[in-house]
């Protein structure tokens, strides 16, 4: 076994290239839009769009179980009648 001195990784030509590289990374580039860099800003007086969990369609299914429900044909029949009797209130107070 020999002891080579060798040249510190760091001060290799092919890290030095890498440091040197401004070359953008295509995961991280976000196209211009809103971000943490670029935030956008809502005019004085104006609301955010806010997003519900009832925006979206419902099976009964879904709703027994995001009531922490096992989907037995009891617990989706009783959702499908919450869901009929209060459309979007019965998922506004399960998953506001």
């Amino acid at each position: 076994m020999t002891d080579e001195i060798r040249q510190p990784l760091e001060e290799t030509p092919e890290v030095a290239d890498a440091v040197e590289d401004d070359v953008a990374v295509e995961a991280f580039i976000t196209g211009g839009g809103p971000d943490s860099d670029n935030p956008e800003f809502l005019q004085p007086g104006e609301e955010p769009p806010v997003r519900t969990g009832a925006d979206q369609p419902w099976d009964p299914e879904d709703l027994a179980v995001a009531e922490g429900r096992d989907p037995t044909p009891e617990n989706i029949e009783r959702a499908r009648q919450e869901l009929e009797r209060d459309g979007a209130a019965a998922i506004e107070r399960t998953v506001p």
